[in-house]
């Protein structure tokens, strides 16, 4: 792989420069150096077709984990940090490579030839999502961008013709999701409760429960909304809530 075609994002404007310039050096072509994840998910909606990108760990807004999580196609990704600690999980989200800054010519080169020798293999964003161990944001939709909502923020997910909605004080959020299923296998230690063919619950953000006729129930998830609870998924949800 040769003249490889290569983005990055940083918000360190100097580590930024430097970075893009040991690339260029190294006989790369930098199509893009932004200063956050948001903005790099931004750009790669319209980007050419990338050989890798270069991701910074620690970025408001959007760390590279969440953003290597998020991209539309897979791309491999090298992660470039200060921070060591970080190490296990870039190798988690199946990272090429994990670089300290600051940043030596000799170690992005090797860095580089695993990326020619394609020794990791490329995987989607919804792989590399369901591998990010103890994420807990998601992306929604927000004008023409989008930005990260915490499951802690949300009480509930509701789909309507395969568009999945995240509730967070009584706010609808649309998401990426296309079925609650989805939703399930992004947070699979998050214990979610299927209360209706559409719904799906985060049962810490039951405020209260009140019985209803023929067995069923309906829980309370923010002042003034209440959500119908079938009579199948009644007893599940009593037992989840201690009751």
């Amino acid at each position: 792989m040769s003249n490889m075609r290569v983005a990055l994002a940083d918000d360190e404007p100097l580590a930024r420069s430097r970075l893009s310039r040991l690339l260029k050096e190294a006989g790369c072509e930098v199509l893009a150096e932004l200063p956050d994840g948001l903005a790099l998910l931004e750009w790669l909606k319209t980007a050419p077709a990338l050989d890798a990108l270069f991701l910074d760990i620690q970025m408001p807004g959007a760390t590279g984990l969440e953003v290597a999580a998020e991209i539309p196609q897979p791309i491999p990704v090298v992660f470039v940090t200060a921070f060591s600690e970080h190490a296990v999980r870039a190798f988690d989200t199946a990272a090429v490579d994990y670089i300290l800054k600051p940043i030596a010519a000799d170690r992005l080169e090797r860095a580089l030839q695993r990326l020619r020798d394609g020794r990791v293999p490329k995987r989607s964003g919804l792989e590399l999502q369901q591998l990010l161990p103890g994420s807990t944001r998601f992306p929604v939709k927000a004008g023409e961008g989008v930005v990260f909502l915490d499951l802690k923020k949300t009480s509930h997910f509701e789909v309507e013709t395969e568009i999945v909605y995240a509730v967070a004080a009584g706010q609808r959020h649309r998401t990426s999701w296309t079925s609650l299923a989805e939703v399930e296998a992004a947070f699979p230690a998050a214990n979610l409760l299927r209360i209706q063919r559409h719904l799906l619950l985060r049962p810490e953000a039951v405020l209260g429960l009140k019985p209803l006729e023929g067995g069923r129930a309906s829980v309370r998830v923010a002042e003034g909304q209440d959500l119908e609870v079938s009579r199948s998924a009644t007893p599940k949800v009593k037992e989840v809530l201690g009751m």
